[in-house]
């Protein structure tokens, strides 16, 4: 363990001080531009789409697409990745979430859209993902290969034992059920739907996301309402934190500025290649649809759920002690609002919220499996190793388990991000078709033809 925290720690501090940080930032205001503000243009649209009705049978509807990023988008990012985020970098982190997250809204439009593109037929469902469009846009099969295994890494094993971490650390600390049983337990619940395929997964998905995201907003809303005087002081404080000469000459704003980008990318993924393997299984007549559709996630993940917990936390003011951090300074900060009962809400949201990431996340990894080979015995000992590292995860230190996540989310988010930039023109012209057919009243329907010289858009090829 040792030699690993040596190992992890210096390689996290190269990718996000140097190279990450400044891609995103970078890259998501290239999109923005390019795609002339397509998160605000078209921010109502979005809505409109999320509940279009799919066209036949085959794969899920926009909505189902959208659930299962979700519930890999709204986990432990959202709830202690806040914590952590302002635990270290202080309030001011906050702001440069909320930062990422729109100008991210733009880069997600673009690798989902792409997703869209270059998905393949699978029986009656579809699937796709930076790895498909790097071999069929750009002929590099190899360097797909190379991404699917670390993102099979990365969500399959690293980031499930990020969530089963959390879950357990909550239950015990609520509960006081010993980790190897929360453990267990997690093991069984997930076997059974992760051996079930891709439809139980959308079952689960789209029940359990919207309930659960909605009961803790309402919970955030009502904490506000009941603080509203304090509000105007928060967000004075979250900006000031973010660009204060304190902040600037104590170093703080660096941290501030790190954290809330490696967290706000945690929680809502938007570049590193994770959403358009859900992206893809949509079934909808164009590719920017399902586009805009995870473009919306962004805002939903970030701006409305991690904020929720950071004006719960702020307005708590125990973030500064430095005696709880992580799902257990959230507990802290609900109980001081709302009484002794809170610490059993966040248990049980933890629970749904990051038990629903483990299965988003399973998906992503099993349809890269797919990718590399599509053996049913690989697939089978993926799903063992999955369940194996969701029990490690129950038992692991939790600073090593974030430590790797943000190693692997790093390593993926550069890969992607350079591969979405050379692939960029074919989101362009994709949007340019959309708006076009929406401006004349049409419901928009995708060709390849559309696009003179476009190959590998299997699925878009001789329709009518």
């Amino acid at each position: 363990m040792d030699f690993l925290n040596w190992l992890v720690g210096p390689l996290n501090d190269f990718i996000w001080t140097y190279i990450l940080i400044a891609i995103l930032l970078i890259l998501g205001v290239y999109f923005t531009v390019r795609t002339k503000f397509v998160q605000i243009r078209l921010f109502k649209e979005m809505f409109r789409l999320i509940v279009e009705k799919k066209e036949n049978d085959d794969g899920v509807s926009p909505f189902q697409a959208f659930t299962i990023s979700a519930a890999s988008r709204v986990g432990t990012g959202n709830v202690t990745g806040v914590a952590l985020a302002i635990g270290v970098g202080g309030p001011g982190a906050v702001f440069w979430m909320w930062i990422i997250a729109l100008i991210g809204m733009a880069t997600a439009f673009i690798e989902s859209t792409l997703a869209q593109v270059y998905k393949v037929k699978d029986g009656d469902t579809f699937r796709g993902g930076p790895a498909y469009y790097m071999e069929k846009a750009l002929g590099m099969r190899k360097l797909g290969i190379v991404f699917a295994i670390l993102l099979t890494l990365s969500f399959g094993f690293i980031f499930n034992s990020v969530q089963s971490n959390t879950i357990s650390q909550s239950f015990s600390d609520v509960f006081g059920i010993p980790n190897w049983v929360i453990g267990l337990i997690l093991v069984v619940l997930t076997g059974i739907i992760i051996f079930g395929g891709v439809k139980r997964i959308v079952k689960v998905t789209e029940l359990v996301v919207p309930i659960m995201a909605t009961f803790y907003i309402l919970i955030a809303l009502f904490i506000v309402v009941m603080n509203i005087s304090q509000i105007p002081a928060v967000f004075n404080l979250i900006i000031s934190h973010a660009f204060g000469m304190k902040e600037v000459v104590g170093g703080g704003i660096g941290a501030a500025m790190m954290e809330g980008i490696r967290r706000g990318l945690f929680s809502n993924e938007a570049g590193m290649g994770s959403v358009p393997n859900a992206a893809a299984t949509a079934n909808v007549s164009h590719p920017a649809k399902q586009g805009l559709v995870q473009s919306l996630g962004v805002f939903f993940d970030t701006i409305m759920v991690c904020s929720a917990t950071a004006f719960i936390i702020i307005l708590a003011d125990i973030y500064g002690t430095g005696e709880k951090d992580g799902i257990l300074l959230t507990q802290a900060s609900m109980e001081l609002h709302v009484g002794t009962w809170a610490p059993y809400f966040v248990a049980i949201a933890i629970l749904f919220f990051a038990f629903s990431s483990i299965i988003g996340n399973y998906y992503y990894g099993e349809t890269n499996i797919e990718f590399i080979n599509a053996n049913k015995a690989w697939m089978n000992v993926y799903r063992v190793l999955v369940l194996v590292m969701v029990m490690f995860g129950a038992l692991a230190q939790v600073s090593l388990v974030w430590s790797m996540a943000d190693l692997f989310m790093g390593m993926m988010a550069v890969i992607n991000l350079t591969v979405i930039v050379l692939l960029g023109k074919v989101a362009f012209k994709v949007l340019d078709d959309f708006t076009v057919q929406r401006k004349k009243g049409l419901n928009p329907v995708f060709k390849a033809s559309s696009i003179p010289g476009l190959k590998g858009a299997e699925c878009w090829e001789d329709r009518k």
